[in-house]
């Protein structure tokens, strides 16, 4: 299953350091799949975005994925992908970038046909062979017709597809430069937001989060003394505060870390697929570590 990881401190930025796969090459590591890819979003002062990604695969160097990064921004997002759709390449590789913000997703959508059909000339803006991908540029054409409203735009993309589209999962995590989205829909994968006070839970500590299996780690001393959301695809710590997002409910993290969520999406995909419906691969990608 991919891995998603979105943080904000906005509107302060914030040193982060990040290992998208930390856990070293072991005989029992070496039983299970291999990533496909990982890739880290932020943004830099001024609201470049930018992005450090490749596919990894088993027949691959991972120093890549292994060795820190460490960045400054006021958002954050990460992914390891395990690939359900589209070839282990760069351009298929999370997060992406359209219209200054940043994208990744967790799930399977189908019927890419109709998909692309829907989209017409926003088509465009998919570089790769990616559902994800696919899936961003309808919320940047729907943000778009909605005079930049992104709530708006990814309420609209996601209800077309849930009520035309096959739907395995359509987990996302958005960010732009001062602004996080995640939507978690419909439950078949986890999405978890914590909302930490300066110091964490005990007032006085850094952010040091570590998600099961090694797959993902990420330390910022700078958040011993202020607050952030985070969103993660798992509880990545011992915080009893992580929230288990509802199936269908939309969270904005604002500028000034006010957060507001709803359900946007309350009914089950019209059509939706199961494990059993996949195909192998996809089906693969899709399981729990």
């Amino acid at each position: 299953m991919c891995r998603l990881f979105g943080l904000s401190s906005a509107p302060r930025r914030t040193y982060a350091t990040f290992w998208l796969l930390d856990a070293p090459d072991s005989l029992s590591k070496q039983s299970h799949r291999d990533p496909d890819g990982t890739g880290l979003g932020h943004f830099t002062a001024d609201g470049t975005p930018r992005v450090d990604k490749a596919p990894i695969a088993a027949y691959r160097d991972r120093a890549f994925a292994r060795e820190a990064r460490q960045e400054e921004s006021a958002t954050f997002i990460a992914h390891v992908r395990f690939a359900s759709t589209g070839s282990l390449d760069v351009r298929n590789t999370h997060p992406f970038e359209q219209a200054g913000r940043l994208f990744a997703h967790n799930g399977v959508i189908e019927g890419l046909d109709a998909l692309d059909d829907h989209l017409g000339e926003d088509r465009s803006l998919v570089r790769g062979d990616t559902d994800s991908e696919r899936f961003f540029a309808l919320i940047s054409r729907e943000t778009r017709r909605h005079d930049g409203d992104v709530t708006t735009g990814i309420r609209q993309a996601a209800r077309w597809i849930a009520a035309r589209l096959p739907v395995y999962a359509m987990n996302l995590i958005l960010i732009s430069p001062q602004e996080l989205w995640a939507l978690r829909y419909p439950d078949t994968h986890g999405l978890y937001v914590l909302q930490r006070p300066a110091g964490g839970q005990h007032g006085s500590r850094h952010l040091d989060h570590s998600g099961s299996d090694g797959r993902m780690r990420v330390h910022s001393a700078p958040l011993a003394d202020h607050p952030a959301v985070i969103v993660a695809s798992e509880r990545m710590d011992d915080n009893p505060h992580w929230r288990p997002m509802e199936s269908g409910e939309l969270l904005h993290v604002g500028p000034d870390l006010r957060t507001t969520h709803r359900v946007v999406l309350p009914d089950p995909p019209a059509h939706r697929l199961t494990l059993d419906d996949l195909h192998p691969d996809a089906a693969a990608s899709q399981k729990a570590a």
